[in-house]
């Protein structure tokens, strides 16, 4: 019972590499870089090197992907042959070598305009239900990577779960005015609160839905740390969240002052995890909640796995505002 991870020498497929092999689980990691977790290098865009690192795999977890910050650095057609014809490379030998599940890592950018109200409206609430209207070439090749994974699933009886996760990862925001003023910490901290979510909650959802898969047949999935706010704080947390998180979590205000943090003013989404939970049975940990238990405490919030992965950056060069390009 082999799993191949793809993308195995990023944040999230080493992840997924390190807790797979500390349940005693054969994981195959392929990526296009070299690492620790990378077991075959090649292109998940040349199909010759993808049925060759599918003999023998039962399972599949597609994270490889051309992120966001990609976007400086590539041009359209390389977020086509990866997002697309990568995806497409592996849904095609996945129904060849009849894997028992098939798992596809998205994104919640894929919602991409829909997720910023107009001014004076309520902040969105947003569930798997909700239209997505694409923003970048990014936001349009994980759309039509989800579209093949759903044609695959219908037409051919493949097992998939699709998971849109939320931000997961360490480097600083690339809105500059969030890294202007706030700390990474900070800024992700209070991204708990919405539309943020550890790295070890990713992958536990990742390997819930590996074996769940079977039984769903197909569905689609929010993955985002569970947050504190219902349906009627949207129009408040808009106006300003400070007040709403001090009602929910009194002394909350208190415990970041003490650390000289300070919390967003407003809020413009919430992304909704409840599907995941029901359905997949997942029980994400590492919230809102527990961050300010853990300022109480002075322990670490981070997941040991995160703090484990640390920075990785999607590009070989360095930039002036980081490991990678931001603006």
């Amino acid at each position: 019972m082999t799993v191949l991870v793809t993308g195995s020498a990023g944040h999230l497929g080493e992840a997924l590499m390190r807790s797979l092999r500390a349940q005693g689980r054969t994981a195959r990691g392929i990526d296009i870089k070299p690492s620790a977790f990378t077991d075959m290098v090649g292109s998940i865009a040349d199909h010759a090197f993808i049925r060759q690192a599918m003999s023998g795999i039962s399972h599949v977890i597609h994270a490889a992907t051309l992120h966001k910050p990609h976007v400086a650095t590539h041009d359209n057609r390389d977020f086509l042959d990866t997002n697309g014809g990568g995806t497409l490379n592996l849904l095609e030998e996945a129904v060849a070598t009849d894997v028992a599940s098939f798992v596809f890592t998205s994104t919640t950018s894929t919602f991409g305009a829909a997720l910023t109200p107009a001014a004076g409206e309520p902040a969105a609430w947003v569930t798997e239900d909700m239209l997505p209207v694409a923003k970048n070439i990014y936001g349009v090749t994980k759309l039509a990577a989800e579209g093949l994974c759903e044609l695959f699933a219908r037409s051919s009886g493949l097992p998939v779960v699709i998971l849109r996760t939320s931000r997961f990862f360490p480097e600083s925001d690339d809105d500059p005015d969030i890294r202007i003023g706030y700390s990474a910490e900070n800024a992700q901290a209070n991204e708990l609160l919405h539309r943020r979510v550890d790295i070890a909650d990713v992958v536990g959802a990742h390997l819930l839905a590996l074996d769940k898969a079977p039984a769903i047949g197909f569905g689609r999935y929010i993955i985002s740390a569970t947050t504190p706010f219902s349906a009627n704080d949207l129009a408040a947390i808009r106006r300003d969240a400070s007040l709403v998180v001090e009602r929910l979590f009194p002394g909350a205000g208190a415990l970041y002052a003490s650390r000289g943090w300070k919390m967003s003013p407003t809020l413009d989404r919430v992304y909704v995890n409840a599907r995941a939970r029901r359905e997949l049975g997942w029980q994400p940990r590492y919230d809102f909640r527990f961050v300010l238990d853990c300022l109480r405490n002075n322990r670490e919030w981070r997941s040991p796995l995160a703090l484990d992965i640390g920075l990785k950056g999607y590009h070989d060069e360095g930039f002036a505002e980081g490991p990678d390009p931001v603006g």
